[in-house]
């Protein structure tokens, strides 16, 4: 069972890493080009090392339509909203916000998995987050505050990465592929569709400065992508998705951190945020789910 918490950790530190490569490159390119670059530097090496493996399989295709479902919501939305979010309001602020993706997964979970009915633990979790989440925001200082819209496109790719976890435990855990697959498929479709929308004017410009080209390549796309997705399945697979989306809350603590020592205002109101966010994680974390009725007997018939 360690390692599958080592793994979590592993994920919560690349994630919360990610956040100081995005602004590096969306100081140069798009972000729907960052997210291209960041896909396809994650998908090479899988496609490698499962060719190699020779884990993939053509009868595998049969699955095509859940892969692009889940390259939609864990891959080139998700990606979308945090490098469009991340380009408008600081590192740290972007990485606190990251931090909610538990809380979503968990009305998710919520709303789609019957086994996940919530205790008023989880609730309060909920509140105590979505708390943390505003504070963090800060809407009441207006155009001198947080910029609105980045706060607006990380949340939309913190709920579409929610909605993924459920989505993967309902509909990939059962088929039992090995998560090297899952990344792969997922990551290759992710990489189509992206070429296919990507303007790609001005792309070149990116080879200005060679600290964002392997911010941009070896930590978005080989980290982050590659061997994040690699671990975000593992750990599904291993532990479910609410617990599996509590990788999550290592994240913010990095992207502070990192924020801090490239120099961005760490004040009261973000140091709160993310005990408030991190707080409610905890509570979602540790609220043991009722049990649906359906469960309780299940459980009554295997007693001795």
């Amino acid at each position: 069972m360690l390692r599958y918490y080592l793994a979590l950790l592993l994920l919560g530190v690349i994630w919360g890493s990610n956040f100081i490569f995005m602004k590096w490159s969306t100081l140069l390119i798009t972000p729907m080009q960052t997210v291209l670059l960041r896909v396809l530097f994650g998908f090479l090496p899988l496609l490698i090392v499962a060719g190699y493996s020779k884990q993939l399989q053509l009868s595998q295709l049969k699955h095509l339509f859940h892969f692009m479902v889940m390259s939609v919501l864990a891959t080139t939305f998700y990606y979308y909203g945090f490098v469009a979010g991340t380009d408008l309001i600081p590192t740290s602020v972007a990485g606190l916000l990251s931090g909610s993706i538990p809380i979503f997964t968990f009305i998710c979970a919520f709303l789609f998995l019957r086994q996940d009915r919530p205790t008023l633990q989880m609730l309060m979790g909920v509140i105590v987050g979505f708390t943390g989440i505003i504070i963090s925001a800060r809407p009441w200082e207006g155009t001198e505050g947080v910029n609105i819209m980045g706060v607006l496109w990380m949340l939309a790719g913190t709920t579409s990465l929610g909605i993924s976890f459920v989505y993967a435990q309902r509909q990939l855990s059962p088929l039992k592929l090995p998560p090297l697959v899952l990344a792969t498929w997922q990551t290759g479709c992710a990489t189509v569709t992206l070429l296919i929308l990507t303007d790609l004017s001005g792309i070149s410009h990116l080879a200005a400065d060679i600290k964002t080209v392997l911010g941009v390549v070896l930590g978005l796309g080989v980290l982050g992508t590659g061997a994040a997705f690699f671990l975000y399945y593992y750990a599904i697979e291993k532990l479910g998705s609410v617990k599996a989306s509590g990788a999550t809350y290592i994240a913010p603590l990095v992207a502070v951190i990192i924020g801090a020592i490239v120099g961005e205002d760490m004040n009261s109101s973000i140091v709160i945020a993310f005990m408030l966010i991190l707080g409610g994680v905890i509570l979602i974390q540790t609220g043991k789910p009722k049990a649906s009725p359906i469960q309780a007997a299940d459980i009554d018939r295997h007693q001795p």
